[in-house]
């Protein structure tokens, strides 16, 4: 009997089997149970789509096509322009601060825009950059979100989580509310906090038990001072404005963010491709759905198996976990002394005992949708059967420039 990894490596070679590597494809069947699974972890709350986790315009629009989700978390307002734009959605809220002045202009150039889309605000400063490119007279209100730090500070200078906006207690947060509802030709519509430290880490990294059982501590101490924070924000915001949309979580935290009762809605992206950093968490592991695959061009000797290619490597702290993750043939590894490479990549393990030059081996990447940053296409696997589809690079989007 085949085992699942051998029958969805056959799979995704017959799919692919006229196309040259690298060849990057999405399992649909995969995709759908992972939305359907994210849909139940929120337990009735939206999800917002972050769209850099996906990349793909004709995905996104497969899932908020499906129940449960609504309206795009993107990274850049060229990209949140574009999007409405292409038809994609007419709800976007950018999740980083922008200082393009030619896409502010078009934004405040343009009603329709200015009514779907709404940009990161954390700083005074940053409304002044909208003045200066359009002043408030001569443009519709521009939408506003508030940008909540949602890190743990639990004594003194000790800072855990990602350093995003320098907005952290309520009071801070209720100020900026009160000093940009005062501000004409902007209107504050939502607040947002992402808790990088419990959705984007994961609690079961493999073979680091003790690192496992610090962060476990670190999170069940860090959510319940977010909660009654976050609470506290959202009521001293709402003393000044009728917010539309609290934002919280990510899909490593989809299930407690959405338990959180000043939340509104969830954003969630990566558990719809199921990347490898995703292996390391307990709560949930999103079924594999997003793969590339290299060519088998030397066997350098017993046990080894050389692919062309294979430095694929996610962002952030340079070490292993940003590696891509040999997949199929299950049982291979990297060599130690040279990991993933720009040119070729040696894999170990009895599996490579079995490949050949011509053969397939098939990676999931660290992350999700920085994947689409290595191909124009990625190929739709239904069955298999292979459809393309543009990636956002396909298509010549470079929204990070």
């Amino acid at each position: 009997m085949l085992t699942d990894r051998t029958a969805l490596r056959q799979r995704l070679d017959k799919a692919t089997d006229h196309l040259e590597t690298p060849v990057a494809a999405v399992d649909l069947a995969a995709f759908d149970d992972n939305a359907d699974q994210l849909t139940a972890r929120a337990a009735g709350k939206p999800i917002r789509v972050a769209s850099k986790s996906v990349r793909c315009r004709t995905l996104l629009e497969r899932v908020l096509a499906r129940p449960g989700w609504r309206g795009v978390m993107a990274y850049t307002l060229p990209e949140a322009i574009w999007l409405v734009r292409s038809g994609v959605t007419d709800d976007v809220l950018v999740a980083y601060p922008t200082a393009d002045r030619t896409a502010l202009r078009e934004l405040a150039s343009d009603a329709a825009l200015a009514a779907a889309i709404t940009i990161m605000v954390d700083h005074p400063a940053q409304p002044n950059l909208v003045d200066q490119v359009v002043p408030p007279d001569d443009r519709p209100d521009i939408r506003l979100c508030l940008d909540f730090d949602a890190s743990w500070r639990p004594a003194g200078p000790l800072h855990v989580g990602v350093r995003r906006s320098p907005v952290h207690s309520a009071a801070q947060a209720g100020a900026l509310a009160r000093m940009l509802s005062a501000r004409p030709g902007f209107r504050l519509a939502g607040m947002m906090s992402y808790e990088a430290h419990i959705a984007g880490v994961g609690d079961d990294p493999p073979g680091q038990a003790l690192r496992a059982r610090l962060i476990r501590l670190m999170q069940s101490r860090a959510l319940p001072e977010l909660l009654e924070r976050r609470a506290a924000a959202v009521r001293a915001v709402r003393e000044h404005v009728d917010l539309e949309f609290v934002n919280g979580g990510g899909t490593g935290s989809v299930a407690a963010t959405s338990a959180d009762p000043s939340v509104t809605e969830v954003t969630a992206g990566s558990g719809l491709y199921g990347p490898a950093l995703f292996d390391s968490y307990r709560s949930w592991r999103p079924t594999p759905a997003a793969f590339f695959a290299l060519s088998v061009v030397r066997r350098p000797g017993p046990r080894i198996a050389t692919v062309l290619g294979g430095g694929w490597i996610a962002s952030g702290a340079a070490e292993k976990s940003r590696l891509p993750a040999p997949y199929l043939p299950e049982g291979l590894e990297f060599k130690a002394d040279e990991g993933a490479g720009e040119v070729q990549t040696p894999l170990l393990g009895a599996a490579a005992e079995q490949l050949r030059p011509g053969d397939r081996v098939w990676f999931r990447h660290a992350k999700a949708g920085e994947l689409c940053e290595h191909v124009n296409e990625l190929q739709l696997i239904d069955g298999e059967t292979a459809t393309p589809a543009p990636t956002y690079r396909g298509e010549g989007r470079a929204f990070l420039g």
